[in-house]
């Protein structure tokens, strides 16, 4: 299982991948804010683990392996966004607090917020419910 860390590169490779088709070295770094040699240190870190294909020089691909979790990592990301948002925090906060918290939820967590997002997505009337009460309740404590 990738560490905290190992996750952050795999999911900015992979969203790398998927936006320009490829992921540099620098693209990487620029993406994370470290230095470049922190990510090819990394990067032969991933590739000795398999969750990648490294040649200095030549670039970088996800193995199958790599892509699952690249896909799965962003899937975490996104979800616990849009929960953010449909619990009312405000917009501002939201990747801050998720990049807080992401690495500390069991998969099992996430599943379970999956449900709970995907309940309101299907009940609209519900999801206006919780708007109103979150609201409601912003007003009360002001």
């Amino acid at each position: 299982m990738p560490t905290p860390s190992m996750e952050d590169y795999i999911e900015q490779i992979y969203l790398l991948i998927e936006s320009k088709g490829y992921a540099r070295v620098s693209d990487i770094a620029d993406a994370l804010e470290v230095h470049p040699s922190s990510v090819t240190k990394m990067v032969q870190k991933l590739d000795k683990d398999g969750y990648l294909n490294y040649e200095k020089y030549r670039g970088l691909i996800l193995t199958p392996q790599g892509k699952k979790i690249g896909k799965r990592l962003v899937y975490r990301h996104d979800l616990l966004e849009e929960f953010l948002e449909l619990i009312g925090v405000n917009a501002e906060n939201i990747y801050e607090d998720v990049e807080g918290i992401e690495h500390h939820l069991s998969w099992n967590s996430i599943d379970r917020i999956g449900d709970l997002v995907q309940y309101f997505d299907l009940n609209p009337n519900r999801k206006k419910e919780l708007k109103f009460l979150i609201k409601a309740a912003d007003e009360e404590g002001e």
